[in-house]
């Protein structure tokens, strides 16, 4: 098995390092994030970090590079408040990869790609049309790392939209049925498969196991 120090990862040259480290951690969820600026221009954007943090309330987060930077969905959000999470599924993968390129504010993504903005029930921020998986989002509160500069953000669900197909009997949300992609480290694309659903797993009786 390979091996590499600190030592070893410190003497890297960047751009190894930086492939190695984003996809050592593992497959990563693939998201659009559409917001819209207070001067009504919409935004798109890609994102591997959107994470689980709560059932009730609904919350989810995402980690944002440090600031020191125009960041267009981060600017928009806290302007407005207002976002939405959109599932990457894999007839959009290029359009969606190419919304990571750094544009002007005043350029909306949806317009140098195929993407396209869609409304609902009044919410100001614009959906990924087509999208299996559609999330209405709030902002609550941020949390800036320290270590690095970037920015936790945490954002509550307030309305949330599933392609008919894909919502199970117990509210499992089968997202292989609708090619959803996965991110492997900064530009790689994975279609999973589900393979299995495990039961709840409780403590095995160690009666009968000599410790």
């Amino acid at each position: 098995m390979l091996h590499f120090s600190v030592k070893d990862m410190d003497a890297m040259h960047h751009l190894y390092r930086i492939n190695l480290i984003n996809s050592c951690s593992g497959y990563k969820s693939a998201n659009l994030i559409g917001t819209k600026s207070s001067k009504g221009i919409s935004n798109v954007a890609i994102f591997s970090s959107v994470t689980h943090m709560g059932s009730d309330p609904a919350l989810l987060g995402f980690f944002l590079r440090p600031t020191t930077v125009i960041r267009n969905t981060y600017d928009n959000i806290k302007e407005t408040g207002y976002f939405t999470i959109n599932h990457v599924h894999e007839s959009i993968l290029e359009d969606a990869h190419h919304t990571s390129a750094k544009y002007d504010s005043a350029i909306s993504e949806f317009d140098v790609t195929h993407l396209e903005e869609d409304y609902k029930n009044g919410f100001s921020a614009p959906f990924v049309k087509h999208s299996p998986v559609q999330m209405a989002m709030t902002y609550v509160e941020e949390y800036p790392i320290k270590e690095n500069g970037t920015v936790l953000l945490v954002g509550a669900i307030k309305d949330l939209y599933i392609q008919d197909n894909l919502l199970e009997n117990d509210g499992f949300i089968n997202l292989s049925e609708a090619k959803v992609v996965s991110i492997n480290g900064l530009d790689g694309y994975a279609l999973p498969k589900l393979k299995a659903r495990l039961e709840y797993q409780r403590p095995k009786d160690l009666s009968s196991i000599k410790i």
